[in-house]
Formats: structure tokens, sequence, C-alpha cells
């Protein structure tokens, strides 16, 4: 069947749309209000306040293979505004994110210190803060076949920034493990159930951190060193048959592993404070099983 389509104008039109008014308001930025640049009683400070869920590629330095890569990094900038602001500018957020993706804009502390920093400056605010969540991928060989496969885990970078103060740095990983029930392994006459379990590793940094070290790597290590068994993206016959007697050998509740990974980063000088929690995926319950720890050096 043919149909005799009206113009795309007309189409506009059948649609909802009109012809534009006259324009009496000001079009250039200077004539404009800036209400949010008002100045007032506003009668109560805010704690933070600017823009979240913004998507941007970025380059990523790791000690583990790739050693240098592209992913795509989500930020969120904010800071805070006295009562007698109304509101802020957020244009200057995204004018700051722009300028550094222009330059190339690699998630390692200096950079990203300039750039909060200079967010704060922008912003006419003592301070600001930058959250920035990715994901980080690194190789992973089959412990018999030697086979490599790409991991990942999900990345997290928190840095506070005060005029006064300076700077606070705070990092977290969460990363996929295998645990196997040390109850259903003691009490089954053979096997025993296992999961797959996430751990999450929230990090305050001290001043003195080097960044050759790779707190990435650090974090991943003790979580995987003390799980029962790690994840693999690719496994043949024999690498299956390693893994499962690992995981057999090393059976960990949730409450093991928080307390094992808590060991793990106590011993890391850098490593100021921490949370440690542990969610594992029952593979015969209907409900998840979780520990948390926290603590401060």
């Amino acid at each position: 069947m043919n149909i005799q389509l009206p113009s795309k104008a007309e189409r506009h039109i059948l649609f909802g749309s009109v012809t534009p008014g006259s324009k009496t308001k000001p079009t250039q930025k200077h004539e404009m209000p800036d209400l949010q640049n008002k100045k007032n009683n506003f009668l109560f400070p805010l704690n933070k306040v600017g823009i979240s869920n913004v998507k941007m590629p970025v380059n990523v330095n790791s000690l583990l293979q790739p050693v240098q890569q592209t992913t795509v990094a989500t930020f969120t900038l904010t800071s805070s505004i006295p009562y007698n602001h109304k509101g802020t500018n957020m244009s200057r957020f995204t004018e700051q994110l722009e300028k550094y993706r222009q330059q190339g804009f690699i998630l390692e502390f200096s950079m990203l210190h300039d750039f909060v920093k200079e967010l704060s400056v922008r912003l006419e605010q003592t301070d600001a803060k930058l959250e920035v969540e990715f994901p980080w991928f690194y190789e992973r060989q089959g412990p018999s076949s030697g086979l490599i496969g790409l991991n990942h885990a999900n990345a997290k970078i928190s840095i506070f920034y005060n005029q006064e103060t300076g700077f606070m740095n705070e990092v977290t990983l969460t990363c996929g493990i295998t645990t196997l029930c040390p109850c259903s392994k003691e009490i089954s006459e053979y096997s025993a159930h296992n999961q797959r379990g996430y751990v999450t590793m929230k990090a305050r940094l001290s001043n003195d951190y080097d960044e050759k070290q790779d707190w990435k790597k650090a974090l991943l290590d003790a979580a995987e060193s003390n799980a029962s068994a790690c994840i693999h993206p690719v496994l043949k016959r024999p690498d299956e048959k390693a893994v499962t007697e690992q995981a057999y050998e090393n059976p960990r509740f949730v409450e093991d592993m928080v307390r094992l990974v808590a060991s793990d980063l106590y011993e890391i000088e850098w490593i100021t404070s921490f949370t440690v929690e542990c969610r594992n995926e029952e593979s015969i319950h209907l409900h998840d099983a979780i520990a948390t720890l926290t603590y401060t050096k």
C-alpha cells in the first residue's frame, strides 16, 4: 500500500510543532541574568553539589598486562557551597573535564590532584571532590594450559581537596573470586558446593604513597591470594582440574575472607584505614552471604 506523505514541515506541524514566536530576552551571555550566582541568605550550606554519571574515555597505567590501556570512566564532580550562595556553575565542571580530555586524561594521582585543585579555583570554592569509577583489565593465565585471557575488576578513585588541609585519597576495588564452603566440605561424604564471591576493598592512602606500587594490583593480590581459587577467563580441562582441586584444598567462609584480606591490607604500609566486604552468590541457598570489616591503623 502506498502512502501519500505530506511534506516534512507539514508532518512536524501535524505532530505538534509551532512557528517560533518573537524573541525578547537577551542573547548575549553578559546580558543574561545569572540566577545561580545570586548572593543571599539561603538558609543552609550544601555539602556537595555538582555533576554525576559523566562518562569519558581515559588512560590507565598498570603493573599487570596490558600495562597501558584505555577504558571508559564514570565521573562524579562536586564541591561544597556556603549558605549565602544559591548554586554552582555546572558548565565549569564539564569545561574542566573537556580540558583534560583534550590533553589526554591519565588516571594517575599527580594529574588527578592537578585536576581537582584547578576545579576548586574554577568554581571559586575552597574545596572540590572527584570520584571516578572504571573497569580495570588484567591478563590471567590458565594454571595448567597457560592460555591467556582478560579479567577485569571494578576500580574507583576518590580525591577530596581542601585549600587548608590538602588532599585525601581513597581507592576501591571490587573483584570476583571463588569460595568453597568449609561446612559443606566437612559434612558431605564427597564434594562441596562452591560459589562466585565478590570482594570489595576500600582503602585510604597515606601521603607517601608511591604510584609505582600500583594500588590496583596490591588490592587484587590481597583478595585473590586469600580466596579458595581465582576466576579465570580461559580454562581447559586440565585447568579446571587444577582450579577445583585448589578450591577444595582452601575452603573459605565470607567471614574467613574478610579477615584474611584485612590481614594483608594491614601489612601494607601506605594504607592507613580500610573496609573489606565479601559477598557470596550462594549456589545452593536462595540468599547471598555477606561479611564486612572496617579498621583504622
